[in-house]
């Protein structure tokens, strides 16, 4: 990388204009954040977590007051609609809201139960990781990137930020609110380029990589981290799919199917990406979606209030990528109800039938306007198409019956079902988000998006070990039935198995002959004394 001539541009997807660069980091200037963050991360962790709650909070108010820069840069760099990008500030300022909130209590310490050492205190406390390398997505450019920021800062953690080189203007945005917050401005550094830049970030050793981004590029990560056995979260695609069974209703199915699949020109990760419809009311559906499709409006304005309900695709790659899948299916004996025309960075809503799982429309992430429709025969056939994926992000279930639904959203294998709606899981900041196969193994949403930035350190404490504790007995040799009494005592199944160890232990010295008085008694003293701890640790 030649720091004197490797720029990224800014260019807006609807227009074609330039509107800005920004000077690609080298790798050395790489190498020099993780150092920094290395340096500073003792400094930001040892402050209370409510005082780096009290940060983050002037930080959610800069955010709150930059709302319009953020969705003027995002429209220009991405080309979705202010009011779009304004959706996605909303949604990151509410899981900052929470996160600073709720993270003494998600991180604080845990009381372990003692188990047969009732005499020892034992718990667990959350420590972070240390630097936090995250690597960025273009599509959502703010509530994919601030969100884990913030919850890895809450963690007690320093953090380098590469945003997506497709994406670069809003990532310099982001990069400019963060400095305007001197107290948090020394823990974050941000790295902008390609996917040099990202090499060069993950070649640092980070003490824990976090990456939101396409399978492809997810395996090229992983098998980079694996070098190093450095820690790696991701949360990578998805191919969620939509269930109409037999008794949806067919009008809102479609109407929010629709949308599902073309709001933010399908290209989010929770976009509907193919329809299995029951066959008694398939033809119907399908009408149905016609007429809300056309209702579709594309179309690009830099205003506030944007009259149309689509805009382009963020660039060229995934336009290729779109236009391939159509193509593809096109070639392989689909028909185009409606939509399929390009006109420059702009593809029509675009409606397909006579799919099958030999096309790539069916079985890898389009991130794009088009809505595949299949006629299924019942709903075991819908949930085996459902299935048959290498992803499982979300996936959507349209039943009047809600306990039909329920029934078959168990058996979708994705990690959130939503029922008679489509997307409405995702602005839910506290509901936990994330897929299962090759979606991924981060989690963002709620607790799990901060306490996966940290990792469990467990204290045991106490005085030395009491020579009268039952436990500290056992240690020593010729305790035997001793131990069966405590087996039996606290963890036997039926009557037998409490009382036989105990009456044995009772009977017998170590030696094995009777017991004196005085040794029953200790025993037997011994032994209540586990009961009564035994009772109070059930009552805690």
């Amino acid at each position: 990388m030649d720091p004197r001539s490797d720029c990224l541009e800014f260019i807006n997807p609807a227009t074609g204009e330039k509107f800005g660069e920004v000077r690609m980091s080298t790798e050395a200037e790489v190498m020099q954040a993780r150092r920094e963050m290395a340096a500073a991360q003792a400094t930001w962790a040892a402050k209370p977590l409510k005082e780096r709650a009290r940060i983050v909070k002037e930080f959610q108010r800069v955010v709150i007051d930059a709302a319009d820069e953020l969705t003027a840069v995002v429209n220009q760099d991405h080309g979705k609609s202010r009011g779009d990008a304004l959706h996605e500030v909303i949604m990151t300022v509410d899981k900052i809201h929470q996160y600073a909130r709720l993270s003494p209590k998600w991180l604080g310490r845990r009381r372990i139960p003692p188990g047969l050492y009732f005499f020892r205190r034992y718990y667990t406390e959350r420590v972070p990781f240390g630097v936090v390398g995250i690597i960025g997505p273009w599509n959502y450019p703010v509530d994919l990137m601030l969100p884990p920021i913030i919850a890895a800062l809450l963690a007690g953690n320093t953090v380098v930020v590469k945003p997506s080189e497709v994406s670069a203007a809003t990532g310099v945005k982001l990069e400019e609110l963060i400095n305007r917050v001197p107290e948090l401005a020394p823990f974050v550094r941000f790295v902008h380029g390609d996917g040099r830049v990202g090499a060069a970030l993950v070649k640092s050793k980070p003490d824990l990589l976090f990456l939101t981004g396409s399978v492809k590029t997810g395996r090229i990560v992983a098998q980079a981290a694996a070098a190093d056995m450095t820690p790696f979260l991701y949360e990578l695609g998805g191919k969620d799919p939509m269930l109409v069974l037999e008794d949806a209703d067919i009008k809102a199915a479609a109407h929010w199917g629709v949308w599902g699949a073309f709001y933010t020109t399908g290209q989010a990760c929770v976009s509907v990406e193919r329809v299995y419809v029951h066959e008694r009311i398939y033809d119907e559906f399908v009408a149905a979606v016609l007429e809300e499709t056309a209702k579709f409006s594309v179309g690009y304005s830099p205003d506030i209030d944007n009259p149309y309900r689509m805009g382009p695709l963020t660039f060229q790659r995934q336009c290729d990528i779109v236009l391939a899948h159509l193509n593809d299916a096109i070639a392989k004996g689909a028909r185009v109800l409606m939509g399929g025309k390009q006109t420059g960075m702009f593809i029509e809503p675009t409606v397909l039938v006579d799919v099958d799982h030999t096309m790539q429309v069916m079985t890898d992430e389009t991130f794009g306007p088009i809505l595949p429709i299949m006629k299924v025969h019942d709903d075991t056939h819908a949930i085996q198409m459902a299935n048959h994926s290498e992803m499982g992000l979300s996936a959507y279930v349209w039943s009047r019956n809600l306990a039909h639904a329920k029934r078959v959203a168990e058996q979708v294998q994705v990690g959130v079902v939503n029922i008679n709606d489509t997307m409405s899981h995702y602005p839910v900041s506290l509901l936990p988000f994330g897929g299962v196969k090759m979606s991924g193994n981060a989690r963002t949403h709620g607790a799990g998006e901060v306490t996966q930035f940290t990792h469990t350190k467990s204290y045991a404490v106490g005085a030395p070990p009491n020579p009268l504790d039952p436990a500290t007995m056992v240690r020593y040799p010729g305790h035997y039935r001793l131990g069966k009494a405590i087996l039996g005592g606290f963890f036997g199944v039926t009557p037998q198995q409490r009382i036989e160890p105990l009456a044995d232990f009772l009977a017998h010295d170590p030696k094995g002959q009777v017991v004196t008085k005085a040794a029953v008694g200790m025993g037997a003293v011994s032994l209540a004394g586990l009961a009564v701890a035994g009772l109070l640790r059930l009552r805690k």
